[in-house]
């Protein structure tokens, strides 16, 4: 991408910072492991709200929000305004697990939001910055309060990429990059209308998923080490944007509740109104043991924390613990976020906005055949990319396309939109935008993504004909 921008007296703007010579020195600096640059060739210099301006003076509507970190975009007022007021105050911003007026408001903050019965007698543990590090303790939490080792998780499962996080993680690619391998967990299916594991779907295949997990857990010669705890996503992100039903989530909570199982919400992505209710809990109306947060109870810095019934605060002193877990300007731009987002009913404005386009999005799809499904609840939206050439497997579903995902992704940016691919195959285009998206906003992602989509069955079909020659 060259050049600048035109403004509105048809002038070309100069560009910023060289964009191409930034992004060749990351390539030659930076490890391997990248993933996101590789795919999103920019250099962001500066973002307000939903956009993104370039280096090279292009700007773009973000449906990325940091991986749903950005509950209210990018730089927003209050959690700007709440970041200055402790860089003002003279305050500590690193205190370990100390105790400040900032961190007490940010928990008072967080226990307002969650379900009464969980706040009533709930305990928090500040981890490491990262998700994952809140998925690391709540597996360490249920394994010292119960004494067992075995672990219960879910296919498509993401849960981050440290020890415990990466063995309940269903990804065997991300897995196997670092040579990972853990008995202790027992991988169940997870309910998936579009490719379900039984090949029926619906609410009988949510139900044969709940029936297996039972059955399992009750066979004496099952092979199921006996589990510390169960793990899962109210709707799955990397794994395809799958939203478990609500009748199922109850089915587990059932299931593990009498077995004396503790069950772990892993509510990093899904959390803070995301998906059209503050805690995805919420729609089913279960309430688990543990639940792990993260991502946007930061403010878009990082924090992460896991909340627990105090039945289970069986550690001893310094069973789990980080360095930065006491990050003050995160807990200020928290505890900002968390009240705006409940004060001016995000959740709802999420689930509002959500499903229009989930209704246009599927509309779209009667007219291109390359859009196997499209799902989601809230502002988690999944569109699945198939092959519409090839043959439907004897469930009746198009072979996943992982391709063609690529390409929606790359035409998209050149039209000024970030989107993130993720699913089983890399197949499934993942809309995060933040929860102030405007009713414009709205529009215009939903215009671009259909010409990104209408582009790339394009260049497919040309690809095609090329190769038929």
């Amino acid at each position: 991408m060259r050049g600048g921008c035109v403004d509105g007296s048809g002038r070309q703007r100069q560009a910023g910072p060289n964009a191409e010579g930034i992004l060749r020195r990351q390539a030659a600096r930076e490890s391997a492991a990248r993933t996101y640059a590789r795919s999103l060739p920019i250099v962001p210099v500066r973002a307000r709200g939903m956009t993104i301006e370039g280096a090279d003076g292009r700007r773009y509507l973000d449906c990325l929000s940091g991986a749903g970190t950005l509950a209210l975009g990018h730089n927003h007022p209050v959690a700007l305004e709440a970041i200055r007021s402790v860089l003002d105050s003279g305050a500590p911003l690193q205190v370990l697990d100390l105790a400040t007026p900032v961190k007490d408001a940010f928990t008072t903050a967080l226990f307002e939001t969650l379900p009464p019965q969980f706040a009533e007698s709930g305990r928090i543990q500040f981890c490491g910055p990262a998700g994952t590090d809140a998925v690391e303790a709540a597996v360490k939490l249920v394994r010292t309060a119960t004494g067992r080792s075995g672990l219960l998780a879910f296919s498509g499962a993401y849960h981050g990429m440290t020890a415990a996080a990466l063995a309940a993680t269903g990804d065997l690619a991300a897995r196997a990059a670092v040579g990972e391998g853990d008995a202790r967990v027992t991988r169940l299916p997870y309910p998936y209308d579009y490719r379900c594991p039984f090949g029926v779907g619906g609410s009988r295949g949510a139900e044969l998923s709940a029936r297996w997990t039972a059955t399992l857990l009750d066979d004496p010669k099952g092979g199921v080490q006996p589990p510390a705890g169960m793990i899962l996503e109210a709707v799955q992100g990397e794994g395809g944007v799958i939203p478990a039903p609500d009748a199922w989530l109850r089915r587990m909570r059932e299931i593990t509740e009498t077995r004396g199982v503790p069950l772990i919400v892993d509510e990093v992505q899904t959390g803070v109104g995301r998906t059209g209710a503050f805690w995805a809990v919420e729609h089913s109306g279960i309430v688990p043991d543990v639940m792990v947060l993260s991502k946007a109870i930061g403010g878009s810095l990082p924090l992460a924390v896991i909340v627990y019934r105090e039945e289970l605060d069986a550690w001893r002193p310094g069973a789990h613990a980080g360095t930065f877990r006491g990050n003050q300007l995160a807990m200020a731009a928290g505890t900002a976020t968390l009240r705006f987002v409940h004060e001016n009913r995000l959740a709802e404005r999420a689930a509002t906005v959500g499903a229009r386009m989930l209704t246009r999005l599927r509309g779209l799809a009667a007219h291109h055949p390359c859009i196997g499904d499209v799902r989601g609840r809230g502002l988690m939206i999944g569109v699945e990319l198939v092959d519409a050439d090839a043959a439907r497997d004897e469930y009746g579903a198009l072979p996943a396309s992982p391709q063609l995902a690529g390409v929606v992704q790359a035409e998209a940016l050149r039209r000024g939109l970030i989107v993130e691919l993720g699913g089983r195959h890399g197949s499934v285009v993942r809309l995060l935008p933040p929860l102030i998206i405007t009713d414009e906003q709205t529009e215009a992602v939903l215009d671009r993504l259909t010409d990104a989509i209408a582009a790339a069955e394009r260049l497919a079909r040309r690809a095609k004909a090329d190769g038929a020659r």
